[in-house]
């Protein structure tokens, strides 16, 4: 295997020790298996972003802070500085979650280093110490789906108390390690609340594990958990461990998260209707 030259630049300055093999190739990086001394860890390479088919929506990256005023004119104008630095921002939004979810205590890779576009982080391991699997590669009995459906619903609250929404959640940005399920790709990660777009995001990311975990236990697919944590965060009364009902009743006045959920369902419904015209 060659090695890509922003690894070879991290052996070259003894940052890593070896590469192994690769192990993801995704739509916004590659992922490889390294070695650091006596650990095996993971190690995230960014794709340029001409050669990413996720893009920078506005939707993701409304309100993200730059360094200063000269690097925000820039990127506002589309100049190859501005460029060089939306993409800079844009890979270290993903770092910054980590460490930021780490410490809130939410299940995430434990990021190690970040240097020249390349995120070592640790490798989620199986309970035999290989790569642990996504999800959408794994079958589950009824009470298996019920269970980490619940971890997962708990990992994105505490995730709201510490102020980010994934964004982009699903089963196949989550790996079941052997104590469990654990978030990954968080690049598109927004502020929840900095970022106008957070609760029509929040609520697809918790749609998207109802609709997963529903094929297999399918009274979860009623549960309106992401209109009732919302609520509660934006009234001030959501904690790490606050227990959720599934139940949620729209308050007069209050935004009709429900009306939103619908949406998030026909718009669900019309791409899997284009996708099998396309066959």
């Amino acid at each position: 295997m060659k090695t890509p030259s922003r690894l070879q630049s991290l052996l070259d300055e003894g940052l890593i020790d070896s590469v192994q093999r690769q192990l993801k190739s995704g739509k916004e990086a590659e992922v490889y298996v390294v070695r650091c001394g006596d650990e095996t860890v993971a190690a995230k390479v960014y794709k340029e972003a001409h050669k990413r088919s996720f893009r920078q929506a506005t939707d993701y990256t409304e309100n993200r802070k730059v360094r200063n005023s000269r690097q925000a004119r820039a990127m506002a104008k589309g100049t190859k500085f501005g460029r060089e630095q939306q993409e800079a921002a844009w890979q270290s939004a993903e770092v910054d979650a980590l460490y930021r979810l780490a410490a809130a205590g939410v299940r995430v890779p434990r990021p190690l280093n970040f240097h020249e576009g390349v995120l070592l982080m640790e490798l989620v391991a199986d309970a035999d110490g290989q790569a642990a699997p996504r999800l959408n590669d794994l079958e589950f009995t009824p009470e298996d789906a019920r269970r980490h459906h619940a971890t997962l619903v708990a990992e994105v609250v505490r995730m709201l108390c510490a102020g980010v929404v994934h964004g982009d959640l699903s089963e196949f940005n989550i790996l079941l390690a052997a104590d469990g399920p654990v978030i990954i790709d968080l690049p598109q990660a927004v502020d929840a609340a900095g970022n106008l777009h957070a609760p029509r995001m929040l609520l697809r990311d918790v749609d998207n594990l109802q609709h997963f975990f529903g094929r297999f236990a399918p009274e979860l697919r009623a549960l309106q958990h992401g209109a009732e944590m919302w609520s509660l965060y934006a009234s001030g009364h959501l904690m790490p461990g606050t227990a959720l009902t599934g139940r949620y009743e729209r308050q007069s006045g209050a935004v009709d998260l429900s009306a939103v959920m619908r949406e998030i369902e026909d718009a669900r419904r019309e791409e899997a209707e284009r996708l099998l015209r396309l066959g």
